[in-house]
């Protein structure tokens, strides 16, 4: 490396900077390449503080300036080893502890305090993880110059020794984070910690002889080709083999860019390091994955790396992540004809499992054989030469909001990673493969269309495998049937009940315009939403409809509310459909309004956590909750019109016959009375007035019977109100209300200022809903011990004077079970709460509960992919569903 005169060489800066250059402890390799770097930087005319625990004369000897501070501090270890390739993984980690870890708060305090005491404008790490904690705690932009991280050769250490020492990893990887680029050397491992990667040439020192001179003093002639092999430790007398000999090496001044970045200039990599660095995340995170619990034990750094282009860590580890390499290495059997993967691995596993079902080889027990039934029934359906669309549906986790949707709320949704994926393809009868009971029903004349479902996962979810039906049952004369026929049609085998999220999806196309799940079921995140986005929008491609995601979401409810006969609100299909990773969809259910995509702060995580109690929308529970709101609206309109029609006749009377004083109107006004006593959505009626006026109108309880005889009706298309049931009103009615105020003080806290305080006042409100649930009736016993393990935890640790990681937690979606949602710091700390929550539940309950973590786009995002070879719901439907489509 030298100073010249080239646009890549160091030119003197107007300013004279301060660099901090940590250097780790591992050998001299790294310091001695380190002199050329803080050579130039001093040539440039800056003061470079070298923090190291490498000899003075390593530096010196090369550098003789005042601008050259050298101070004698050890903050890592780096491997112990026996000889050059002999490593004692157990020692060195333990060492490392010793140095690094058991000193830590002491080391960042004295650390910070240094770095400030010298204003340094940068600080440079090879490779010292704990330097770039410092520097992010003391406000200093950091770089790291490396070609291996610790955190990649640890890793490797765990595995052999012991996976306590787990921590180790996640810490370094954690500080890694903390720094603004890398800049990448040759020879590099994965390196998956680091945000941005810039790759520059080899560093070097400088020559103090010309190569005649070093042959010269060898007595080596100039026709012998000559590599020196340096590596500190080896035995005498090896040989390199000539294949593993390099070609065209050259230098490029990395200094530079520390000076560039010291000034402020900004330095991003090429478009590809996002894949790139997700490529190094998996092979270093199927390392340390194969523990029991590993999906909460994933940093932060991880889970930004997969999102960054949407993926989730389930490929195969190395290769390049890039769009025609990924299709060409996982999906080798289809041909895309339309639509992207989006980096979606779940994609990928999906279609290669469909590629599968071509092979038609199933061998095994008859037990083995019976698990995959859906795979086999699959496997008759497709021709594989046809066209197949694919969609792809995620399910949400309820962050707040939940069953206040239906009374217009706003609700804050975010799409998680576990999705459903439904594949159509367009037969006509006489292409169509029936299975033997279907081919009995057919006509040799004339095949009668049909509808052929399978539904994975059936074995585990005790339901059918298989669903068919004739596409004529959906026609009564001309005309589709109606939803309360379809309704009692799916109804008549609860086995096969499942399948009306599936073909009712038809049904309401029909009328309104003229399919394998990964969403775990009954666990509260919407996997029936998830279920009819997925197939509304295969059909809807398969058929060339153009369906806007909201107006998708509002056909999907339908069929929910009517043909499958769930009285569920729209959040659920609206986050499905238009929902985006990484972000919560805000929006207001009146019916189905989108305000704004909210970005969840780095600083901020959500978990979901599943209780093992089996969640439906379906249940009575839900339905008898949602008949208490509408009979409490129906209350405070009937309340309202009272007393709008008194303080219109009646305003000088003191009091009237109803025993409330018409000052009391006076007060409220007349156009306020107006609007309440059509009040569309309990959520439009703010807090206040419910309590200052409506509230002691609400009964806590109402039989059905005796509501019916004083309203007739409450004023709800999807429920219907069982006489001889009692209803508790008060607390359904009251909770949209305030869960619409928790909302919005939610939202408004989520992008304020990031503080404990901030954290602690949204785990409140969060730890408010979940109470007004139980009230409401729709608490479970797993959930109440998930919440208050959470609880435990932030308590335990606020007693202990320690920082808090686990802020809120409540119930989820349509309650009686199903999941729970966590907020928390975006941390390590956190990811190891939330496994120890697990497995606390697990001692509690015998039941291992399952984490959602992670985000993935909607439906909407995702759009459809076409292509040629396999896939997996199989039908003429769309030819016959589509003419039916086009003449409406």
């Amino acid at each position: 490396m030298r100073i010249g005169n080239g646009d890549d060489h160091v030119s003197a800066s107007r300013k004279r900077l301060v660099f901090a250059y940590y250097i780790t402890g591992h050998g001299f390799g790294h310091a001695t390449r380190v002199v050329e770097v803080v050579r130039h930087l001093i040539d440039a005319g800056h003061n470079v503080h070298v923090v190291t625990g490498a000899p003075d004369f390593v530096f010196t000897t090369e550098i003789q300036s005042p601008n050259l501070h050298i101070r004698r501090v050890l903050l890592d270890c780096g491997a112990v080893q026996a000889d050059a390739l002999t490593v004692d993984r157990l020692a060195s980690l333990e060492k490392y502890s010793k140095t690094a870890v058991e000193p830590r708060a002491s080391i960042l305090a004295t650390e910070v305090e240094w770095l400030n005491s010298i204003k340094a404008d940068l600080v440079v790490s090879d490779v010292v993880p704990v330097a770039c904690r410092a520097a992010a705690d003391a406000g200093i932009r950091s770089v790291c110059v490396t070609n291996f991280s610790w955190d990649f050769i640890y890793a490797e250490y765990v595995m052999a020794a012991g996976y306590h020492r787990r921590s180790i990893v996640w810490q370094i990887a954690e500080d890694y984070s903390q720094c603004e680029f890398l800049l990448r050397l040759p020879g590099y491992c994965p390196m998956p910690a680091f945000r941005d990667v810039i790759d520059v040439p080899l560093v070097v020192r400088r020559l103090h002889k010309s190569r005649m001179e070093v042959r010269k003093d060898l007595g080596i002639g100039n026709e012998v080709k000559l590599v020196i092999f340096n590596f500190g430790g080896q035995p005498a007398g090896w040989n390199l083999k000539e294949e593993f000999l390099p070609a065209g090496w050259r230098c490029l001044v990395a200094a530079r860019i520390l000076q560039d970045t010291a000034v402020g200039r900004n330095y991003a990599s090429d478009k590809f390091s996002g894949s790139r660095r997700l490529r190094d995340a998996i092979v270093l995170g199927y390392q340390l994955q194969r523990a029991p619990g590993r999906e909460v034990s994933i940093p932060d750094w991880y889970r930004l790396a997969e999102n960054e282009v949407g993926l989730h860590p389930a490929l195969p580890s190395g290769g390049q992540i890039e769009k025609g390499a990924l299709m060409e290495s996982c999906i080798e059997d289809f041909e895309i004809l339309h639509g992207e993967l989006h980096g979606l691995s779940d994609t990928v596993a999906f279609l290669k499992s469909l590629s599968g079902l071509g092979q038609g080889i199933y061998s095994g027990s008859s037990t083995e054989k019976r698990q995959l039934r859906d795979h086999i029934a699959a496997a008759g359906l497709f021709n594989w030469e046809e066209e197949i669309f694919v969609a792809r549906a995620p399910g949400r986790l309820d962050v707040m909001g939940g069953i206040a949707d239906y009374s217009g709320s706003l609700v804050l949704q975010m799409p998680i990673r576990e999705a459903c994926h439904v594949a159509v393809q367009r037969n006509p009868p006489s292409k169509h493969k029936l299975w033997k009971h279907a081919l009995a029903r057919q006509n040799a004349d004339e095949p009668t269309p049909l509808l052929q479902i399978v539904s994975y996962g059936s074995e585990l979810n005790n339901r059918a495998p298989t669903f068919d039906m004739d596409l004529s049952d959906f026609m009564d004369g001309d005309q589709p049937i109606t939803y309360e026929k379809a309704y009692k049609y799916f109804a008549q085998d609860p086995s096969q009940k499942w399948a009306a999220y599936v073909a009712g999806t038809i049904v309401v196309l029909m009328s309104e315009l003229g399919v394998s799940s990964a969403v775990p079921e009954g666990k509260g995140v919407s996997s029936s939403a998830a279920v009819e986005v997925a197939t509304m929008s295969a059909i809807a491609a398969a058929h060339g409809l153009n369906i806007l995601p909201r107006d998708l979401a509002l056909l999907c409810q339908k069929v929910e509310n009517h043909i499958v006969g769930a009285p569920c609100g729209v959040m659920d299909q609206m986050t499905s459909a238009c929902g985006e990773a990484n972000k919560l969809l805000a929006m207001v259910c009146q019916p189905a309004e989108v305000k704004e995509l909210v970005v969840i702060p780095t600083h901020t995580r959500f978990w979901g956590i599943d209780s093992g109690i089996r969640h439906s929308v379906g249940g009575a529970d839900y339905g008898s909750v949602r008949i208490g709101t509408f009979m409490g609206r129906k209350v405070i309109k009937s309340t309202a019109s009272v007393l709008l029609s008194e303080s219109l006749t009646n305003r000088n009377t003191p009091q009237s016959d109803s025993g409330i004083n018409s000052d009391e109107f006076e007060e409220h006004g007349i156009e306020l009375l107006r609007a309440e006593a059509s009040l569309d959505y309990l959520c439009n009626l703010s807090t206040q007035r419910y309590e200052a006026v409506y509230a002691k109108n609400i009964p806590e309880q109402m039989l059905g019977e005796t509501f019916l005889e004083k309203y007739t009706d409450h004023d709800d298309s999807v429920t219907v109100i069982d006489s001889k049931c009692e209803y508790g009103v008060r607390a359904p009615a009251k909770h949209p209300i305030y869960e619409n105020f928790r909302v919005k003080a939610f939202k408004s806290l989520l992008t304020a200022a990031r503080t404990d305080e901030q954290l602690s006042s949204l785990g409140e409100l969060m730890y408010q809903c979940h109470y007004s649930y139980n009230d409401c009736g729709l608490g479970s016993d797993g959930t109440d011990r998930l919440v208050k393990l959470v609880q435990e935890m932030q308590h335990h640790r606020l007693s202990q004077n320690e920082n808090g990681s686990l802020f809120g937690a409540k119930i989820t979606g349509g309650g009686s079970g199903g999941s729970v949602c966590i907020m928390g710091k975006n941390c390590v700390q956190s990811s190891q709460d939330i496994l120890e929550i697990q497995q606390r539940y697990k001692a509690a309950t015998g039941f291992l509960p399952h984490i959602f973590e992670g985000s993935s786009p909607g439906a909407g995002k995702f759009g459809y992919l076409k292509e040629v070879d396999p896939i997996e719901i199989s039908s003429d439907l769309c030819r016959w569903v589509g003419e039916r489509i086009t003449n409406k």
